[in-house]
């Protein structure tokens, strides 16, 4: 308003609407502040984004707090997604799917153990699936096997076939994970679909000689299986959709550094915004949200003391 009005003292445009000149700079100082903290924050978002190229505003206001509290930054969430917003920096989800369970085969189905099961500790549930990835000269297949209650990714494989000796790779690094660490007082249960690779005796030998319990889903309902479904989501929507790859040996690595970058940074809003590895190797306790699939409502979990 100044600015439009040049010939008007700043004393007599102060007297006119009640400011003192003290006032009016620090106004405009504010102003200028806040903006260049917005531009401090749009550079760390854009330096996040350098290795987590879609991941949403929760999870950015998140991994956030650190340099916010650092720079002494307020900024909430919404005001951070609008933000975002202004300088067209959100993320849109694309959706696409090509199906990877062959549940018509000759091989022993197993019952779905995990219906009314809540895990809580690490390494009591294992969920298991495989999704394509495509690349630059067709297709590609990834097996994860992911813990259930820190969604740590515990074992993956890429290959350019679906069939068990692929498959079984991602188990065989599980488990070997699974024997360097503590004796566990549970038993484990690994659960996935119905498809071909999981039922395959040599597949079904390996959980068996770890005396590991078989669970399967039982109608093909995505809900049977929905922790899986989401960590197949996550990795290639939030990372690998955006790398060109031309080879399998590419896949594979490209491949292990996002699961590093997965396990170790991404913060999950289930598990109170902490990262995988964390919930995982200590057993942190938080109050966590579980939905039960089987189940309109939604249950608060405790976890349990060490």
């Amino acid at each position: 308003m100044k600015d439009n009005n040049p010939k008007v003292s700043l004393m007599r445009f102060c007297r006119l609407l009640g400011l003192t000149r003290q006032s009016y700079y620090q106004h405009f100082w504010q102003e200028e502040l806040v903006s260049i903290e917005h531009e401090l924050v749009l550079q760390r978002v854009l330096e996040i984004r350098e290795n987590h190229r879609h991941i949403g505003t929760r999870k950015l206001y998140e991994m956030l707090q650190p340099f916010l509290l650092e720079h002494q930054i307020k900024i909430g969430r919404d005001a951070l997604f609008d933000l975002l917003a202004s300088n067209c920096l959100l993320v849109r989800r694309k959706k696409r799917k090509i199906t990877t369970t062959d549940s018509y085969h000759r091989f022993k189905k197993y019952p779905n153990l995990i219906r009314d099961f809540v895990p809580q500790k690490s390494n009591q549930l294992w969920v298991s699936d495989i999704t394509y990835w495509k690349i630059s000269n067709g297709f590609v297949y990834i097996s994860f096997i992911t813990d259930a209650y820190s969604r740590k990714i515990v074992g993956y494989h890429v290959a350019q076939t679906m069939e068990a000796v692929e498959t079984i790779e991602a188990l065989k690094m599980a488990i070997s994970g699974f024997l360097n660490e503590p004796d566990c007082p549970f038993q484990l249960t690994h659960h996935s679909d119905r498809g071909m690779q999981y039922c395959s005796d040599m597949y079904v030998r390996l959980l068996k000689n770890n005396n590991i319990n078989i669970s399967m889903t039982e109608n093909g309902d995505p809900l049977e299986n929905a922790i899986a479904e989401r960590i197949n989501g996550i990795i290639k929507e939030e990372y690998l959709n955006d790398y060109t790859v031309d080879t399998i040996e590419q896949a594979k690595e490209l491949l292990s550094a996002v699961v590093k970058l997965y396990n170790n940074e991404r913060p999950h809003q289930s598990i109170g915004f902490l990262t995988p590895n964390q919930v995982h190797e200590k057993n942190i306790k938080t109050e966590k949200l579980w939905k039960n699939y089987y189940q309109k409502n939604t249950i608060i979990v405790n976890q349990l003391q060490d």
